[in-house]
């Protein structure tokens, strides 16, 4: 996790160990662990208040998380491009700087909301909480986050998302599982994008990718696409509306009122994200 490089603390968080803020003096006073304890205490209390927000709404929430340059971006153009009318979706998009992202989305038509994080190399839930209050969730079926380029600190950090998806791109190198395995391990679904680079990069074998990531227990199916030639995009799309059709199905037999929201149990295990803050942090 990201303790020494001091980016757990935010523009969205950061109010809380401002002078007056709720953290603003630990037991001792100085203590820097006790701090980040907190900060992901008061990130888990909003991610739980975030995915209530959701569920009330009848929203899927999907996380998408990768290294930079993995095909977040395009994966989500391709996804607008095939879904056609089918469901309505939107997308928050996190950056360091820039509002490019979320204008190469807004192109296609579909609402984007930019989150620009500064020095943090992650997302955090109080920095969707300050995007939600722009968005009318009522006018869509699923909301995607696409988080800041990072295969570390963003496993750590709970949105209130439903489900995280993390892309591997060919040119990566599959080892990746291997290298980064909190990231995989929190994953509901791996994508190998890029694939149409296959036939060019020839040392990246999706068998080993595969073979990595049942090494560290990870159970998470994987679809191989291409944002560019179209190949495996009609599984990715399956995937989404079966997630999609499941999470409203749960809901109706699981209403979520307002301030009653299921703490502890948000739905069906197999389209749950599995947050394990700090194991195997850096």
């Amino acid at each position: 996790m990201c303790d020494t490089c001091g980016c757990n603390i935010t523009h969205g968080n950061e109010r809380l160990i401002r002078p007056g803020g709720k953290l603003e003096k630990t037991e001792s006073g100085r203590e820097a662990v006790t701090v980040l304890h907190s900060l992901l205490h008061e990130n888990d209390h909003s991610a739980r208040h975030n995915r209530e927000h959701f569920d009330r709404h009848n929203v899927l929430a999907i996380n998408l998380m990768s290294s930079p340059g993995a095909g977040k971006t395009a994966l989500l153009e391709a996804t607008i491009q095939q879904l056609g009318n089918g469901l309505r979706i939107a997308v928050i998009e996190g950056d360091l700087e820039t509002e490019n992202d979320a204008e190469r989305i807004r192109k296609h038509g579909v609402e984007a909301i930019q989150i620009t994080t500064g020095s943090a190399c992650h997302l955090d839930a109080h920095m969707i909480h300050q995007a939600l209050h722009n968005l009318d969730l009522s006018k869509f079926d699923i909301i995607f986050i696409e988080n800041v380029g990072n295969l570390v600190c963003p496993a750590s950090f709970d949105l209130g998302q439903h489900l995280n998806v993390t892309l591997l791109s060919v040119p990566e190198g599959d080892d990746k599982p291997a290298k980064y395995p909190v990231m995989f391990r929190t994953s509901d679904l791996v994508l190998i994008s890029k694939c149409d680079l296959l036939p060019v990069l020839d040392d990246f074998k999706p068998g080993n990718a595969k073979r990595y990531l049942r090494d560290i227990a990870s159970t998470a199916p994987v679809i191989e696409l291409s944002s560019k030639d179209k190949t495996g995009m009609p599984s990715w799309l399956d995937w989404v509306g079966q997630q999609a059709a499941m999470r409203k199905a749960w809901l109706e037999e699981h209403p979520v009122r307002a301030g009653h929201g299921h703490h502890h149990h948000h739905g069906p295990d197999h389209i749950q994200a599995h947050h394990k803050h700090g194991e195997g942090g850096v």
